[in-house]
């Protein structure tokens, strides 16, 4: 299928592995030129530009994206994502740690859409797309952070949709469930151990609470994400669509 979208200009956030660099490698694969940013970007030849930097630093997001403008031009396609914040329940966090997760979850995701929506305003066309959580429908005991923030982000996805659509830019956000990365694996590392079991016995036991009975894999993001992005997806917007094979029980 043509996506309508060669030759587009693609910022793809935090894409060196995992959820990000899925993302990134669909939205090149439809003909994007495609920025990353990430803490490491060594040995990355894949992308058209590939610069460090840490998305909860706002100075490394005007950076990137400044060079993205030199080098490739006006970003067309945003994806915003980030690591998740810390693990653990609402007594163990003190404030820094609070602080931490909005810049890191949060505002990031406003510095960049700040940075990106002038130039597809003026031109009419973008697509913004958040990568984020299922904690925003569904929450984590031990991701208090997350899923506070991440219902924030449902938020902003909805109210900027609803002011940037009459400039014809879609704004959507991607609820993700359980994706085999290192964030994962963190995650199951922490429940096993509460539980007293290994990692695999976790991993075969949650598996069956999925519908799909499996765990998902990062491409499979990656190709809704390069969906949401292209022109076939032009009626979308202030969405945020659930990939989770059926773990959300809601129906909203």
């Amino acid at each position: 299928m043509d996506l309508g979208i060669s030759g587009r200009v693609a910022m793809v956030a935090a894409a060196s592995k995992g959820i990000g660099r899925a993302c990134a490698e669909a939205l090149r694969e439809a003909g994007c030129r495609v920025s990353i940013c990430a803490r490491h970007v060594d040995g990355i030849g894949w992308a058209d530009l590939a610069l460090p930097g840490d998305v909860s630093q706002a100075a490394d997001l005007e950076r990137w994206h400044a060079a993205t403008a030199a080098k490739l031009g006006d970003v067309d396609i945003l994806v915003t994502n980030t690591g998740g914040p810390p693990v653990a329940r609402f007594l163990a966090l003190d404030e820094d740690r609070w602080r931490a997760g909005i810049e890191g979850t949060l505002m990031n995701v406003v510095r960049l859409c700040k940075l990106a929506l002038p130039a597809m305003q003026g031109r009419r066309w973008g697509r913004i797309i958040h990568l984020t959580s299922l904690a925003a429908k569904q929450p984590e005991d031990e991701l208090t952070i997350s899923s506070t923030l991440r219902a924030g982000l449902s938020a902003l996805t909805k109210t900027l949709a609803n002011q940037v659509g009459p400039d014809r830019v879609t704004v959507n956000a991607v609820l993700m469930g359980h994706i085999m990365t290192d964030r994962q694996e963190h995650l199951a590392d922490v429940r096993a151990r509460e539980r007293g079991i290994t990692r695999e016995a976790y991993f075969t036991a949650f598996a069956q609470t999925i519908p799909l009975r499996r765990i998902g894999e990062p491409r499979e993001v990656g190709d809704v994400v390069a969906f949401l992005a292209s022109e076939r997806a032009s009626y979308v917007s202030g969405v945020s669509l659930q990939i989770d094979g059926g773990l959300v029980r809601s129906t909203f």
